[in-house]
C-alpha cells in the first residue's frame, strides 16, 4: 500500500473559468489537480456562497504554486505549506 497523501489548497474562487484554466496549466506540467466543492457550488446557484477549491497533492504543492504564481489575473494563492 502506498504512502497516504494529503491534499493542499492552492486557490479558492467562484471563477469557474480560472479554475479550468489553472487545472489545464497544472495538467500540462504533469500535476494532477482536483476541484473540491464544484457540485456544491453549482447547486447553490449564482450567489457565490461556496467557492470552488483547487487542490493538489502535498508533494506537488510547492511546484504547483511556483508554476501558477506568474499567471496573470490569478487571485491570491494559498500560501501555507502544510
Amino acid at each position: 500500500m502506498g504512502r497516504k497523501r494529503e491534499m493542499i489548497e492552492l486557490l479558492r474562487t467562484n471563477d469557474a473559468v480560472q479554475i479550468s484554466f489553472l487545472t489545464a496549466i497544472l495538467a500540462d506540467a504533469g500535476i494532477e489537480a482536483l476541484v473540491f466543492d464544484n457540485h456544491t457550488s453549482i447547486v447553490e446557484g449564482s450567489i457565490g456562497a461556496i467557492p470552488r477549491r483547487l487542490m493538489v497533492a502535498d508533494d506537488a504543492a510547492k511546484f504547483a504554486r511556483e508554476l501558477i504564481a506568474g499567471v496573470e489575473g490569478v487571485g491570491e494563492i494559498a500560501a501555507s505549506d502544510k
